[in-house]
């Protein structure tokens, strides 16, 4: 991990490396020819699965790994925050009944990542790696899906579940900066700087009232301890995928801090919302001619309900956006 956080702080695209540029469509990802129709049940449930508007995938862990900087023909500098997904393996994928008619069933995919040593690990959760066929994990997460997008145990996703020039949200611990002043924590200006202040510079000042109702009131901004919270940041473009590292190439900055995990999804307004409302207004429509349909704009398909480590090997290891930088 160490070795790939160095490598990615001196990455820099050369020409060469910009004119073999690959815009990932539908033709691209799945590039094979769809089967023939056929009236055999077995062959029909063998048919691979195609992503809707109202479908819902699995999301993955990664680990943070910096930030580092891709650069366009025209010269415009991509600030990028470089995700690797360690070894991400589904663990289990379960099903929730309906507690009552108000409610509906739920479909769960829970998902490991980093492994971990059998001896550190507790007998509850190797007794679930024991189920399911996999290495113990260091991150164990768990993302609701539609019950169309629901993995097999035992499948490791590829960085090529996300197609560059989709957005997709990440969520993560920030940096904790421990007790910090008011200054600090919420952006005051402090007191006078000058005569008049002795030894307050800094404080926040006036806290409460007179002897109505003499009291602070809940939530004033006051010192404490900052950061350490659970930080999402949505929509984020994805502008390149590795394959052969298995890495993620995130625009702009992500909560945390280097070597944390994140959770990566489909941005919920990008590309779960959007998706529907251009399905409502008909402009996803496949067309009978190619039989493409956009569910995104930019953006041809998904892979459904994921795309294995297996099924990237047939794929171009390095996948850039290609164009739109600004």
């Amino acid at each position: 991990m160490q070795a790939l956080a160095a490598s990615v702080k001196l990455l820099t695209l050369t020409p060469n490396t910009l004119t073999r540029r690959f815009a990932r469509t539908l033709a691209t990802a799945a590039s094979s020819p769809a089967p023939s129709p056929s009236p055999d049940p077995a062959q029909a449930a063998a048919q691979p699965r195609v992503f809707t508007p109202e479908s819902r995938r699995t999301g993955v862990l990664a680990r943070k790994h910096g930030m580092t900087a891709l650069w366009a023909t025209d010269g415009t500098r991509i600030p990028v925050t470089v995700l690797e997904l360690d070894a991400v393996q589904v663990i289990s994928s379960q099903s929730y009944p309906a507690p009552s008619p108000r409610h509906r069933v739920r479909h769960t995919v829970i998902l490991g990542c980093s492994p971990r040593k059998a001896k550190t690990t507790h007998n509850a959760l190797l007794g679930q790696f024991k189920k399911a066929g996999v290495e113990p994990k260091m991150r164990l997460a768990e993302f609701e899906v539609t019950e169309d997008a629901l993995v097999p145990a035992g499948t490791v996703i590829s960085a090529a579940h996300f197609v560059p020039g989709q957005h997709v949200d990440v969520q993560a611990p920030s940096i904790g900066k421990g007790f910090q002043g008011p200054m600090k924590r919420h952006g005051f200006r402090g007191l006078r700087a000058s005569h008049g202040v002795s030894i307050s510079h800094r404080s926040h000042g006036s806290t409460g009232q007179h002897q109505e109702p003499g009291r602070v009131w809940p939530g004033k901004k006051m010192a404490g301890r900052m950061g350490g919270k659970n930080v999402t940041t949505q929509n984020l473009m994805v502008e390149r995928i590795d394959l052969a590292r298995n890495v993620v190439y995130v625009r702009g900055h992500v909560p945390g801090a280097p070597g944390g995990f994140v959770r990566v999804t489909d941005a919920i307004k990008k590309v779960g919302w959007k998706a529907k409302e251009r399905a409502r207004r008909g402009l996803d429509l496949v067309s009978e001619e190619t039989g493409e349909r956009e569910v995104v704009k930019g953006v041809k398909t998904l892979p459904f309900p994921t795309a294995s480590v297996e099924e990237a090997k047939a794929w171009p290891q390095e996948i850039q956006r290609v164009g739109g930088f600004r």
